[in-house]
């Protein structure tokens, strides 16, 4: 096995972990266990971070530079290597755990984002003010209340 196809299957575990987690947070945010939700983020976290790492040195073995954006260089670098079978098919395993990742990543972001929009809403039934009518005083102007349930009632 190339260096490169153990690259590519060092970023197939991670990644696999990392679909596993998103599926594991998308769980706890169907059951609102919105207090699991810290430890699932910064697990997440490592995990992203790893994963660059690894994406990082793959760019580097195949020759781009660490600076350089170079989105299609593993298919061009894959095209100029046809003997790397093993590399090219993990590829497209990597690629497809990726664009799992992305669809959970954005059904979760809908979940938390729907979970956002609950919590306000109870917080602002919550901190409304009881509307108290409107008492009219001798000009038509709207008068603030007295605070006396006599006088404001009647």
């Amino acid at each position: 096995m190339s260096s490169i196809a153990q690259l590519i299957e060092r970023e197939i575990v991670l990644i696999s972990r990392f679909v596993s987690l998103l599926q594991q947070e998308q769980d706890t945010l169907k059951h609102a266990r919105i207090a699991e939700l810290p430890a699932l983020t910064t697990e997440k976290s490592a995990l992203v971070e790893q994963l660059n790492t690894l994406e990082a040195d793959r760019l580097l073995a195949i020759g781009v530079k660490q600076n350089e954006r170079a989105p299609l260089a593993m298919e061009a670098w894959l095209k100029n290597n046809p003997d790397e079978r093993l590399a090219a098919e993990s590829w497209l395993k990597l690629l497809e755990l990726a664009r799992q990742a992305k669809s959970a990543h954005q059904i979760n972001a809908r979940l938390l984002d729907m979970h956002a929009r609950q919590t306000t809403e109870l917080l602002a039934a919550l901190t409304r003010q009881v509307e108290k009518p409107a008492l009219y005083g001798a000009s038509g102007q709207t008068m603030p209340a007295s605070g006396s349930r006599i006088i404001d009632s009647a």
